[in-house]
């Protein structure tokens, strides 16, 4: 009987796990079609390479969806419990409040152990292949990081401006290029039309200028040479690039926990380096483990009978997510400046869940109302009830 009650609790909150995850994942990846349209659509970028990039976003973005999805879908599910009298029922039959978290429990290790590996192993291989993939989509079409009326700095030594870059055109018109290559002199390039060639063999990008002008100044302001030319060429040189691929140069969300724990033990790092190599660290851990402490805290706040089971699930689950997120957020940016240490702000804000959920697990196992026993302890603070 037991077994039938847990499998159709966990079908419950597994159904709208599944529904919320799929919602929540793909608003988050909203934010990033505009951009990847654009890739495919205006830059010409394959249908392969966008669905590589698709799927390599979507463990970052899974990280936070998943304890957020099983955090609502509980709530959600133990509402519609509520408001169905099934909770009352399941208690006068004798099974308690404990045997009820069982299925809880366990959806909550699910989705404990899924986040963990996706935290430890997919998030750093996915981040740094998606690193690699956006380079070799711009060494296959150079001209994609360029926006016109922007100024670009991506090339090392020069800064390149783009008065205007026609759709679906390999070009760029009325373009102005500042070339700091040279410590003594300033050259500035203007050209009414350039183009951006890659050569993967020789890793640069050329820059192929067409009708314009080179403009020299010395660096004591007393000399100028302007030199015309049809055609000039001017190679970027990309190599820098590519070596920061290596995983010396990983950034923190890229690198293993092997990887950040190496960086940590080199001489001479940098404190601020150090401590955000650290809450990358403990991350690794807080983050999936708030699963198993939004699951603790979702079953007392959702047995409460609601009309609107599904919209309470929801407010809820944002303003408990919002909190846990801002203080999460707040602890994060105290250790960046040193005012914490890495497990003070990382850690408080799932230690406070943490008790949150135990203490109102214990008031609605022993169905003690949350309110009527801070108005009983106000009454008496006032004394106008005697003890």
């Amino acid at each position: 009987m037991r077994k039938i009650i847990n499998r159709y609790i966990f079908k419950e909150i597994a159904f709208s796990f599944v529904i919320i995850l799929f919602i929540l994942t793909f608003v988050l990846l909203m934010g990033k079609i505009l951009q990847i349209m654009d890739l495919m659509i205006n830059k010409g970028i394959s249908v392969f390479a966008i669905a590589k990039l698709i799927f390599f976003l979507l463990p970052s973005l899974m990280l936070f969806t998943i304890p957020i999805a099983l955090l609502i879908a509980i709530l959600i599910a133990m509402g519609r419990l509520s408001a169905d009298n099934e909770i009352t029922a399941l208690k006068t039959s004798g099974i308690s409040l404990m045997q009820i978290y069982y299925p809880v429990a366990i959806a909550s290790l699910i989705t404990f152990i899924f986040t963990i590996f996706i935290s430890y192993f997919l998030v750093p291989q996915t981040n740094f292949a998606t690193k690699r993939l956006l380079f070799n989509i711009v060494q296959q079409n150079a001209n994609i990081g360029i926006k016109e009326k922007v100024f670009n700095s991506d090339f090392k030594g020069f800064l390149l401006y783009a008065e205007k870059i026609p759709v679906n055109k390999n070009y760029m018109e009325g373009v102005i290029v500042s070339d700091n290559r040279i410590i003594d002199e300033q050259n500035t390039i203007l050209a009414k039309k350039a183009f951006l060639v890659s050569d993967p063999e020789s890793m640069t990008v050329k820059l192929k200028l067409e009708n314009g002008s080179i403009h020299t100044v010395s660096s004591d302001l007393k000399k100028y040479r302007k030199i015309d030319f049809n055609s000039y060429d001017i190679n970027l040189d990309l190599s820098t690039a590519l070596a920061n691929l290596d995983a010396s140069s990983k950034s923190s969300t890229e690198m293993s926990m092997t990887e950040l724990l190496n960086k940590m033990k080199k001489p001479g790092m940098d404190e601020v380096a150090i401590r955000e190599l650290a809450i990358e660290v403990h991350k690794k851990f807080s983050i999936p483990l708030s699963c198993i402490f939004f699951g603790l805290l979702a079953l007392p706040l959702g047995i409460k009978s609601h009309r609107s089971v599904k919209s309470r699930g929801f407010a809820v689950g944002i303003i408990v997510v919002s909190s846990y997120y801002l203080l999460r957020i707040g602890g994060e940016a105290l250790v960046e400046t040193g005012h914490l240490s890495p497990e003070v702000g990382v850690w408080t804000p799932n230690l406070l869940f943490a008790f949150l959920g135990i203490y109102l697990f214990y008031m609605a196992n022993r169905e003690i109302s949350f309110w009527q026993t801070a108005y009983i302890f106000l009454m008496r603070r006032t004394g106008k009830i005697e003890v």
